[in-house]
């Protein structure tokens, strides 16, 4: 805490000496330096917030100062009023140092279109962000066809906010343009990991070239958030977004919470089956209860799995079930046609299941997932610059450039250490709470729901498997 109450100190003088900044400005930046020097310290020192993470990316503390001629924090303020700047205004407001490797207005320089992501043009160039001493790199499929694309520059947009808010002089952060294509974002992976110049990675959003870099030896290489979906992690390469493990384990733990004590899992066939059980295992042990059987089927046998669980598990309390790329439908029709969901036995479902249009089959199950409209403290400052609504998109890449800022003012840019960003008492940031683990995958808090009607109802506002 010694050092956090130093670097807010600090603050004061460095705004009193710009000589041009506010009262509202000199808030803007002290409200910054200590979301900032908390980040980390916190993490490292053992100094915890209440619920024992680090607060480390909440934005809610940054006060937003009134833009002033010559005020060094006007951009970030004025990206956040649209009264005060044209739609194609915040690509040069959102970061004090917005650079292309054509000259500014060329058609590199990016500009989000009313009520959607930045253009596509944003992907002609390599963009650079910020002026920091510590060099970030981000893949991203910026020009990449149809939803793939999209999310891309819609990370695009939360990065940029995030460098508003909290990088713009502690990072200079580089994006570059995927396409889409795993190859190529494997190549453009290796070289950023290999170039010696990046502190850290993140991205790409490519499955595919993820997988290959969990594969790569060296223990010095800079560590990877990537943010692919459905991606496992491995040793330094952190998979940032939910997975159905994560899901599946905060949703048994959930229900082992109100006192149920055997369970049974049921899990597609595969290589992902056995991070799914021990997730789920570890989550029901914090509450006494037990995993008595996985049972791994494939889509042709779903309801011969079903018929297997009665004659090896006597009256199990819950059964949760994974569905990974497959439908869990054949599973659920199997299991309704034995009354389950119902009084004895509860059904616990997982965030991939969601990826397809709801099921009657669904009806009664309860699942742990992130809630998509719901981007905590940054989405009324992104609406306001963006115009669009953020979603998960734009939340995990405003959490990861925020966290590297983080990372960058507590411990400058050799700080990207394994104790820190995998300290056991996690993150804060407009995802929710959530760690990293020595394994690569990720662990999050989230909302709990149960399937009514066809709907989504929620039951807890939050619920994790750890």
């Amino acid at each position: 805490m010694k050092a956090w109450a130093e670097a807010a100190a600090s603050a004061t003088p460095a705004a009193a000496h710009a000589g041009v900044a506010s009262q509202a400005d000199f808030r803007h930046e002290r409200w910054r330096a200590l979301a900032l020097a908390f980040v980390v310290l916190a993490a490292a020192s053992g100094c915890q917030s209440k619920s024992g993470a680090s607060d480390v990316l909440d934005p809610s503390a940054i006060a937003a100062p009134t833009a002033q001629p010559g005020n060094p924090a006007a951009p970030a303020q004025q990206a956040s009023n649209p009264t005060q700047a044209s739609p194609a205004a915040p690509a040069q407001q959102a970061s004090s140092a917005i650079q292309g490797s054509a000259p500014q207005g060329s058609a590199t320089q990016a500009s989000p279109t009313q009520g959607a992501p930045t253009s596509v043009t944003a992907a002609q160039a390599n963009l650079t962000l910020g002026t920091g001493p510590t060099k970030v790199a981000m893949l991203l499929p910026l020009s990449a066809p149809g939803s793939t694309g999209e999310n891309g520059r819609k990370m695009y947009d939360g990065a940029r906010l995030a460098m508003a808010d909290l990088g713009d002089k502690l990072l200079t952060l580089t994006i570059q343009d995927t396409r889409g294509d795993s190859g190529y974002a494997k190549d453009l992976a290796v070289k950023a990991i290999t170039s010696g110049t990046a502190k850290v990675i993140i991205g790409p959003s490519e499955l595919a070239a993820t997988q290959h870099l969990a594969k790569l030896s060296g223990s010095k290489r800079p560590p990877v958030l990537a943010l692919a979906d459905n991606f496992a992690g491995g040793p330094g390469v952190y998979s940032v977004r939910l997975s159905e493990a994560d899901s599946a384990a905060a949703g048994a733990a959930a229900i082992a919470s109100k006192g149920a004590k055997k369970f049974v899992l049921m899990a597609p066939a595969g290589t992902d089956s056995s991070a799914i059980e021990s997730r789920v295992a570890n989550a029901l042990s914090i509450y006494g209860a037990t995993l008595a059987v996985t049972l791994p089927y494939s889509v042709a046998d779903g309801a011969k799995a079903v018929s297997d669980m009665g004659s090896l598990v006597d009256a199990p309390n819950a059964v949760v079930v994974a569905s990974g790329d497959g439908s869990p439908a054949a599973v659920l029709a199997a299991l309704k046609a034995k009354g389950i969901p119902g009084k004895a036995v509860t059904l616990i479902g997982t965030d991939r299941w969601l990826e397809r249009p709801m099921d009657p089959l669904y009806e009664g199950a309860y699942i742990a997932t992130l809630d998509q409209s719901d981007t905590g403290p940054i989405a009324d400052r992104f609406k306001a610059t963006y115009n669009y609504q953020p979603d998960m998109n734009v939340a995990y890449a405003y959490d990861m450039v925020a966290l590297s800022a983080g990372i960058a003012s507590s411990a400058g840019p050799g700080g990207f250490s394994k104790q820190v960003l995998e300290n056991t008492s996690g993150f804060r940031g407009s995802t929710g709470l959530f760690r990293f683990r020595a394994d690569g995958s990720s662990q999050r808090s989230m909302p709990f729901f149960k399937v009514e009607k066809g709907q989504l109802k929620l039951v807890e506002k939050s619920t994790s498997g750890f």
